[in-house]
């Protein structure tokens, strides 16, 4: 069995995990303990603050770990007790599903990144804790109670204290982007904007906007897409875009670093333990990209619009123009399409998560003493800045001679203007063995022996992040043979675009 199907078997037998039947022992402890059932998550808001089981704490940036004041809806006292700044931001932050009962590691570092950012907000951490720690599909029916609970909060905040919902923002993880929307879409004006960080996906795939999280919910909703990879149509986040932008960090796929590839090789020997871990990384990587442009606003991650990941891996997409390219995470820029704007961008496996996105376009000579080949291409680029070597290009066809291959590219440094570019062509066995047939059989037959090289006319290259456009020619010979190195500079009849900037008045 491939390992492409394996992970992806695993993957469905991992979230069916969360979605079998739930018996009735489960709903009668869960309803005993305080959880709805379907017929109690419709009711409207609660009427006062004795109805409420969710916790709302105020975190303060010297203390982000620790539950130290409580704003309690109703009392207006509990504002003024924990310093609650009526002018300043509002950050409601929003954890998922837990196995643990306990709030996971994230929370306190996501507490003090918008705190570094945001010196003077109000960072109030969701405690659903109770509703929560229940079988998967009790806790996803309590979203909608528990996002009843929070718009009962901004409601009587606003009521009380004058707060400007402009500056009330949601960030909801997994399960809990769903209660943020559930507490947007019951809130009496809508908020500002709501963040989703890798939205569940089982029980929301496909459901109406009113039950989920969707563009509707507030003035903007962003979101970010980590682990779409499933099987049959049901993956641990949510696939389908429900914000008015959606980013798909790697195409919502593998995450660098979180090696769920060698976490199904290792089954045998760790078991599931190994694998849960690597689908954690993969689920949880939408908060780290978060807390990631919060800590490193000078080194911001760029998402460039495309229908698909398949284009978008091609090169295809490196566009800013009329608003095709936008900040990931906290600096995004509001956008209200009638339609989710689906973006795509690469990152690497640590934080600072930011890389340079190229697309190169090779225009390979037509030459019909040339076949089709299958080969695998490195390229090197050096640049005013620095250099980024032996790279491998994803060479997802066979290269044809006759015609011009485009390619993603993406270096974790800043190469500055691109300077020189240089390949490094090497046969894969499965040509080679080809090769070596083809010329035994024209040497037995009296014909020519095919041609090794292959010509490469000329190379356009697209930075995405510095929107510059420039052409490469060989600097030698540009017939391209196996195991050696090419070299390509600008050409001397290249252009280069300059990016496309607003004028700017002189004084």
């Amino acid at each position: 069995m491939k390992s492409d199907t394996l992970s992806r078997l695993l993957l469905f037998l991992f979230s069916c995990q969360l979605l079998c039947a739930t018996t009735v022992e489960e709903v009668a402890s869960a309803t005993s303990a305080g959880s709805p059932t379907t017929a109690e998550a419709k009711l409207a808001l609660p009427d006062n603050s004795k109805s409420i089981l969710t916790r709302f704490s105020l975190r303060q940036p010297s203390e982000p770990e620790e539950d130290v004041c409580y704003i309690i809806p109703g009392n207006p006292d509990s504002l003024h007790s924990c310093n609650f700044n009526l002018t300043s931001k509002t950050f409601i932050v929003i954890h998922g599903w837990t196995v643990s009962g306990m709030f996971e590691s994230w929370v306190p570092k996501l507490v003090a990144a918008l705190y570094e950012r945001e010196r003077d907000a109000n960072v109030i951490v969701v405690d659903w804790l109770n509703r929560a720690h229940q079988h998967y599909s009790v806790a996803a029916e309590n979203t909608k109670l528990v996002g009843c609970d929070i718009a009962w909060l901004i409601d009587w905040m606003e009521e009380t204290a004058n707060i400007p919902l402009q500056n009330v923002h949601l960030i909801g993880y997994s399960l809990g982007a769903h209660v943020a929307g559930f507490a947007g879409s019951h809130t009496t004006n809508k908020v500002g904007r709501i963040t989703g960080l890798d939205p569940a996906g089982p029980v929301f795939e496909g459901a109406h906007a009113h039950g989920r999280l969707s563009p509707d919910d507030a003035h903007f909703v962003d979101v970010l897409h980590t682990f779409t990879r499933g099987y049959l149509g049901l993956s641990i986040g949510i696939q389908q875009p429900v914000g008015h932008v959606d980013i798909y960090p790697n195409g919502g796929s593998f995450q660098p670093g979180c090696n769920l590839r060698g976490a199904l090789e290792s089954i045998s020997t760790y078991g599931m333990f190994g694998f849960s871990e690597a689908v954690k990384c993969e689920h949880e990587r939408s908060i780290h990209l978060f807390i990631d442009s919060l800590l490193h606003e000078q080194e911001p991650s760029l998402a460039y619009r495309c229908s698909s990941k398949e284009l978008f891996d091609h090169g295809f997409c490196l566009s800013c123009r009329k608003h095709r390219c936008n900040t990931v995470g906290y600096d995004v820029q509001p956008v209200r399409n009638r339609r989710s704007t689906k973006m795509f961008t690469r990152t690497r496996a640590i934080m600072p998560f930011r890389v340079y996105h190229y697309q190169l376009k090779i225009q390979f000579s037509n030459t019909s003493d040339h076949a089709e080949v299958d080969p695998t291409l490195t390229v090197s680029l050096y640049g005013t800045k620095g250099d980024a070597e032996n790279l491998k290009l994803n060479i997802k066809e066979k290269i044809n001679p006759n015609k011009t291959h485009s390619f993603l590219l993406v270096t974790e440094v800043d190469l500055g203007e691109l300077l020189m570019i240089q390949f490094r062509w090497e046969e894969s066995a499965s040509w080679s063995s080809l090769s070596l047939l083809k010329m035994f059989s024209t040497w037995w037959s009296g014909e020519k022996v095919p041609d090794s090289s292959v010509p490469i006319h000329r190379i356009r290259v697209k930075s995405g992040e510095a929107q510059t456009r420039m052409v490469f020619c060989s600097k030698d010979s540009p017939e391209f043979m196996l195991d050696q190195a090419l070299t390509f500079v600008r050409c001397q009849e290249g252009w280069k675009r300059q990016p496309n900037r607003p004028a700017t008045k002189t004084h």
